[in-house]
């Protein structure tokens, strides 16, 4: 009986070490959106994430008190008001991660 849970929880720990590892790789792929993409996101999605954000922060507002007597103020505004303000004002249009592109560097022969 405890080999066979011993066997269950190596192959358990194997298979989410190679899915682990597939998320490191899949973060360094550069995005290069479509224009369908740049132009959903700039009609239907910013719109839906600026609502998002107000609407996060009227709810932050309102738990500010709860969530500071619990210790975790600092946390709910990260997920309620400034993960959806870069969301929508620091994201690369029609891109699916949040932050800027990186911006491509020039040589120049001297």
């Amino acid at each position: 009986m405890t080999r066979k849970i011993s066997r269950t929880l190596v192959a358990t720990a194997a298979a989410c070490l190679l899915a682990f590892s597939s998320l490191g790789h899949a973060r360094a792929v550069d995005e290069s959106p479509s224009a369908l993409a740049m132009t959903a996101d700039a009609i239907l999605l910013r719109p839906a994430l600026l609502a998002t954000t107000i609407v996060g922060s009227a709810v932050y507002l309102v738990s500010l008190p709860f969530s500071a007597l619990g210790g975790n103020a600092g946390e709910a505004g990260e997920v309620l008001v400034v993960g959806p303000a870069k969301a929508t004002f620091v994201r690369c249009l029609g891109c699916s991660r949040t932050g800027r592109k990186p911006e491509p560097v020039e040589q120049t022969n001297n």
